[in-house]
């Protein structure tokens, strides 16, 4: 358990080094606190704290820096979120502003907006699909034998998929199995559209179709598609901007795992309700350990709960990170409910 002025110049340390990049030393920290403190007294503080493996020394410096172990301690019990700026809340509102036609340009939006404000790396998750339901399905001719598929759930997200159809197939088929396809599945949850794809849809649309594989792949390609998490990146090369890692492999595996869905989702990890904070080593993949990322939530009632994220360096300043975060999700909610209730009327 720390002392009050132990918290107090742990917290001036962790804010002084965020904000400057410079290991901080006693002389810097007696100007700093809010009571008046010698030199020789915050000096045998420090050594307490550094004791205790909250700072560090460093080689090129008498100053302390905070360790990541300090860095958790500080979130954990000493620092409170700045309010937001009104400039960032102006940027928020008429970036979110615009009109959207679909969930997804709203959730890309999200991650593009959020990097410019932090300056990081930023992810979006839209809402959990696993309640989505099937509202619809068509088969749109395009002319020259191609034929664009259009599935729409009762969440507002329309995924769609252009294929060639063989000679054979006549329109009035196509429509035998967009009916069959709309009396069978709508009102079912994507889950269960996906099991009865396995099971009896087959052997009805085959009634219809001499060879159906081709039209059932393209069905279930599109279906996954409308049911998989997807993730947005945003300033993806601000990474660039503070890796301290300057060797080329290094750079290619944080790159790689951003890349990937499902890595990324391990990263992330599962949705609750709350802002957290995971601070170098505390992630598992090796590639992140000079790095912090805040991740967040916003719900949207009955359409589910999404996530937020900003990866920067473990030198982040946490403070106006966490103000920025907890800003976001909530006006990004509101969107989404404001799309929602347009959608549904």
């Amino acid at each position: 358990m720390l002392s009050e002025r132990q918290m107090m110049i742990l917290r001036a340390v962790v804010r002084d080094f965020t904000n400057t990049g410079v290991p901080v030393g006693s002389k810097a920290l007696a100007k700093q606190l809010p009571i008046h403190v010698s030199s020789a007294t915050i000096r045998n503080e420090m050594a307490a704290l550094e004791e205790l493996g909250l700072i560090k020394k460093t080689h090129s410096s008498s100053g302390r820096i905070p360790s990541v172990e300090g860095y958790r301690y500080y979130v954990d019990h000493l620092v409170k979120p700045d309010p937001l700026r009104p400039n960032d809340m102006d940027v928020i509102q008429s970036s979110l502003g615009g009109d959207f036609h679909k969930i997804d340009e709203i959730i890309s939006q999200s991650a593009t907006i959020l990097s410019n404000l932090t300056s990081y790396t930023a992810f979006t998750l839209k809402p959990e699909l696993k309640d989505s339901r099937l509202s619809g399905f068509r088969l749109v001719p395009l002319g020259k034998r191609q034929v664009m598929a259009i599935l729409v759930t009762d969440s507002g997200d329309v995924e769609n998929q252009t294929f060639d159809v063989n000679e054979s197939v006549t329109g009035d088929q196509l429509e035998a199995v967009v009916r069959l396809i709309n009396d069978q599945l709508v009102g079912l949850t994507l889950p269960e559209v996906v099991k009865k794809l396995q099971a009896d849809i087959p052997m009805k649309i085959a009634n219809y179709l001499q060879s159906p594989q081709g039209f059932l792949d393209i069905f279930g390609d599109v279906l996954t598609r409308a049911a998989q998490e997807r993730f947005y990146v945003g300033g993806r090369l601000n990474l660039l901007n503070f890796s301290q890692d300057s060797d080329v492999d290094s750079l290619k595996s944080l790159y790689s795992l951003i890349d990937k869905t499902d890595d990324i989702a391990n990263v992330l990890g599962r949705p609750d309700d709350k802002i957290s904070v995971q601070i170098g080593n505390e992630m598992t993949n090796d590639a992140l350990r000079n790095f912090s990322l805040i991740t967040a939530t916003y719900d949207v009632d009955q359409h589910g709960r999404g996530m937020i994220a900003i990866l920067g360096p473990t030198r982040m300043p946490y403070s106006r990170m966490l103000g920025i975060v907890g800003a976001f999700r909530e006006e990004l909610a509101k969107k989404l409910l404001d799309y929602y209730r347009f959608y549904d009327e």
